[in-house]
Parts: structure tokens; C-alpha cells; sequence
């Protein structure tokens, strides 16, 4: 089936209003585009590997609205045009004008998956002392099957449901090779930010005995298990809870202090700056943390934070903008 998508040119001020109009005409589901900068509420929500960084605030927004193909819509635009008018009298409405285009009847939340398909992270032959690929890591999604030569690699299953995450972001990349180098059989590892588990998984397939992992979003949990059993891994491998580190005691007392060997995490910036004075007390002598969701003008800062909670900055990587930090504690 295909669809009318009609696009109102309006401001930012005026969305909340003009959703309500659209609404109150019996239009439903309407699609918002805008640069407004997000809430961390809004952060919260956004399960993908990166946030989005978004150009400056311009006051203008997009807002669209769809009705089936085929039909006469030429009264219900004349509603909306006239509504409108009316809202112009007391907000600042903007052009107000309407944009028409077709749109095909698309499947949005499976849609995306002819985007993902299998992919190999190879290993350091150094780092791992073989030529041969049985170190390698194939990630591919679980609606794949696999492929001649998977038997001989690492290979883990994803399927990122809610809490979108493939490993196929730069920033996963990053971690996951320091992972790679750095996990030994049976190490104590946490996954801070676990998203759809990718980490984890990686950690335990690599060799880690147990795992323990958190995130803001109870969702990601749900993602996070699904994971562990497409992977054959069982639950009792993995401990998981939704919080803050950084300033939730409660938390911080449930994931335990100098008990891990690694500590990973890919999440922002932003985030790991001021998580960076609690990572210490959580690993052993020698532990090593790695993190990445570091966007490259971002690095010195990141370091800078790290290593004033007094841990030793062992490397630095980079891939595209990206960057990705590992340290040790001494």
C-alpha cells in the first residue's frame, strides 16, 4: 500500500499545538523532525550505539502526517489548512506550509534490517599467538544463516530488538579488538552501558567466567538476556542492573569493588568523563579499562579525566572519527 505523506513547515514552539490539532482531526502518529538538543529523559530512551549530534537549534520544525493513497484528502487538507489559521491568531505557527510526497507502506521496525548482515573482526595475529582465524570474531544477525568457515571463528549471534546494537559501530569495533587483546580465561568482567548485550557476549565467548553489566533502561536488560540464550549462554553467566554508576551508592555497592579484571565501556563522552573516578575502586590491581563513544574532538578530555582518577592511559585507537581508550590500574 502506498501512502500520502503530507509535511507541515512550522516552528518548534507550535509542535506540541499543532499535534494536538492534527490529533483532534482524527490524524494520528505524526512524524516530528527539529534540531531542538535532547533531554537527558529523552537520552535515556535512545537505545542505538551513538547519539545522533545534532546542527543548531533553528526554531524550525518538520511535522508529518500520512493518509492512504488513492483517496480524495482535499477536505481534510482544508482542515488542517484552517486550523491552522486559527492557531496563528494566538502562536507563532511559522510558513504553515504543506508539502506533499508518496511513501511506500514500510515495515519501520524491521525495515532496517537489510542493513546488518554478517561481519568478521579479526584478530591480532600477534596478540593471539596463531595465524590461523579460530580467534577471529564473526558477528552475524540471528535471521542469517551461517556461513562455510563460521565454525572455525568466534561467532555470535545478534538480534538488537529494542536496544539497537550490532557491533558494527566503530565505536563497538574499538572495544571489542581491546577486548580481544585483554580478556583471559575466567577474568570478572563489567559492562557498563550493556545496550543489547554485544559486549558481554564478546567477553564471555572470549573466555570471561562471569560477567556483570548495567544500563539506564530496564529495556536493555530484556535485549541483553535475549541475547545470552541465542548465544546459548546461560543467564547465571551474567548479572544485570538498570542504574547510574556514577552517583547511585545503591548500585555501586550491588556491582562490588576491586573485583574485575576488565571493565568496559561504550557509551559517550560525556558519560565517561565524570564515570571516570569511580572505575578505579571497581577493578583489581592491574585491571584494565577500556572505553570508546568517543568522538575524536573529545579524546584529550576524556584522557585528561581518566587519568586524573588515576589510572594509566596504555593506549589510545582510532577508527574514522572515533576513538577508543584503554587504561590500566597501576
Amino acid at each position: 500500500m502506498k501512502w500520502n505523506k503530507y509535511t507541515i513547515t512550522t516552528t518548534t514552539e507550535a509542535e506540541d499545538l499543532v499535534s494536538s490539532m492534527l490529533n483532534d482531526l482524527g490524524i494520528e502518529g505524526v512524524e516530528i523532525e527539529d534540531n531542538i538538543p535532547l533531554t537527558e529523559e529523552d537520552t535515556a530512551k535512545m537505545f542505538i550505539d551513538i547519539l545522533p549530534e545534532l546542527p543548531p537549534d533553528d526554531g524550525v520544525s518538520r511535522m508529518s502526517f500520512y493518509l492512504e493513497s488513492g483517496e480524495d484528502h482535499s477536505e481534510k487538507l482544508a482542515q488542517v489548512r484552517a486550523a491552522l489559521e486559527e492557531l496563528r491568531r494566538f502562536a507563532d505557527v511559522g510558513s504553515g506550509e504543506i508539502t506533499e510526497s508518496e511513501a511506500e507502506d514500510i515495515d519501520w521496525i524491521n525495515n532496517w534490517k537489510e542493513f546488518f548482515h554478517a561481519f568478521t573482526i579479526e584478530a591480532d595475529r600477534e596478540d593471539s599467538g596463531s595465524a590461523s582465524n579460530r580467534w577471529d570474531i564473526r558477528i552475524k544477525p540471528t535471521w542469517e544463516e551461517p556461513e562455510a568457515g563460521d565454525e572455525d571463528r568466534i561467532l555470535i549471534e545478534i538480534d538488537p530488538g529494542i536496544s539497537f546494537g550490532t557491533g558494527k559501530h566503530e565505536t563497538t569495533q574499538l572495544c571489542i579488538r581491546q577486548l580481544m587483546k585483554y580478556v583471559r580465561e575466567g577474568d570478572e568482567v563489567l559492562d557498563l552501558g550493556c545496550g543489547s548485550g554485544i559486549l558481554s557476549i564478546v567477553s564471555l565467548k572470549l573466555g570471561a567466567g562471569h560477567l556483570v553489566g548495567t544500563d539506564i533502561d530496564e529495556d536493555c536488560l530484556t535485549s541483553t538476556y535475549a541475547n545470552f540464550e541465542v548465544n546459548h549462554l546461560a543467564r547465571e553467566l551474567g548479572d544485570f542492573y538498570v542504574g547510574n554508576l556514577i552517583d547511585d551508592p545503591a548500585l555501586q555497592e550491588k556491582v562490588g569493588a576491586e573485583r574485575y579484571d576488565i571493565v568496559v565501556a561504550n557509551i559517550l563522552a560525556d558519560v565517561i568523563i565524570p564515570m571516570a573516578p569511580v572505575i578505579p575502586a571497581r577493578l583489581k590491581k592491574g585491571g584494565i579499562f577500556i572505553s570508546s563513544g568517543i568522538i575524536d574532538f573529545k579524546e584529550q578530555e576524556v584522557v585528561s579525566a581518566i587519568e586524573a582518577a588515576g589510572l594509566e592511559v596504555v593506549s589510545v585507537a582510532h577508527q574514522g572519527e572515533w576513538v577508543g581508550i584503554t587504561a590500566r590500574k597501576r
